[in-house]
């Protein structure tokens, strides 16, 4: 369990971390998510003890990370995959980690096959692709066989299969009772590996939910094709309520997309007027979608 109590990161005058309550359970993947700049790094280095708070604290089953006689074996963390030496091999580096925990040898070679880097694991680190350093920095996350797990972004660089692997590694993990904490900005794996996500926005918690009731608390969407749009557009509008409509793109004007009215309304109100419907579709909301509802209004660096 990782719980953040006031927890709260000043770097001069700006709040990088501004008084933040959570608590990260164990038995699921949680999600950590958040614009550029939000605090999501800050607050998985100050989990870590790669910066201390300004204010307030965040421990890990009950410890500071500094406390830990055995940090290894409580805390497996991949915040940056490039933060190994290039001239050393994939093995060399996890031995040396090994070492310092009194971990045995096989299970260095446990986490080389579990990572599949067995082809490269005598190669130097500096000729690794993007994905085989990823692969690395998971295998270095789970040296310790730790009850937590904090990784960044662990399936940046990887093909389709490697992105599928993590995916059900980091379910395992959860399954067995870990906590696992899981960073990134692709919507669409977070929405099918995570179970509770955290959302960060400038420095604060601004939702902290179970992805299914975030996505649930979203606005329906009703996608319309017919080639009397424009008329029904118009019927629809006619309405009460705070009613959306969006031309579909390359619909040449014989669609829309609706928010703010029922799929049903729409089936009825085109029957009275006798508009012919050639789609009435419902789409539910996405984890992106509520995602980009929740901090559209905390983006810190956005383009023009």
């Amino acid at each position: 369990m990782i719980e953040a109590r006031g927890l709260t990161k000043h770097y001069g005058q700006k709040a990088a971390v501004d008084n933040v309550n959570f608590t990260i359970k164990p038995g699921q993947v949680t999600g950590f998510l958040g614009p550029n700049g939000a605090g999501k790094s800050t607050s998985m280095r100050l989990m870590v003890g790669l910066d201390r708070p300004s204010s307030g604290t965040v421990t890990v089953n009950g410890q500071r990370y500094s406390e830990m006689s055995a940090p290894l074996a409580e805390v497996g963390v991949l915040l940056d995959a490039k933060g190994v030496h290039p001239g050393r091999s994939a093995r060399s580096h996890l031995r040396a980690l090994a070492a310092t925990h009194r971990i045995p040898e096989r299970r260095v070679n446990e986490v080389i096959e579990l990572t599949g880097l067995g082809a490269v694991a005598n190669k130097r680190v500096g000729g690794f692709s993007l994905g085989m350093g990823q692969r690395l920095g998971i295998a270095t996350a789970l040296l310790g066989d730790p009850k937590v797990i904090i990784l960044d972004e662990p399936v940046n660089g990887l093909d389709p299969d490697g992105v599928l692997w993590v995916r059900q590694l980091l379910r395992h993990f959860a399954s067995e009772g870990r906590t696992v904490l899981l960073s990134s900005h692709l919507m669409s794996e977070m929405a099918q590996t995570a179970d509770h996500v955290i959302v960060l926005g400038r420095g604060r918690v601004v939702a902290d939910d179970p992805i299914s009731e975030l996505i649930a608390g979203g606005e329906t969407k009703v996608r319309v094709r017919s080639p009397q749009a424009a008329q029904l557009a118009s019927y629809v509008m006619s309405g009460t309520g705070n009613i959306q409509l969006q031309p579909l793109e390359g619909g040449d004007g014989e669609g829309f997309t609706a928010t703010g009215i029922e799929v049903q309304r729409i089936g009825e109100i085109a029957a009275t007027n006798g508009i012919v419907l050639h789609e009435l579709t419902p789409i539910a909301t996405s984890l992106e979608d509520a995602y980009l509802s929740l901090t559209r209004s905390e983006v810190e660096y956005a383009a023009g």
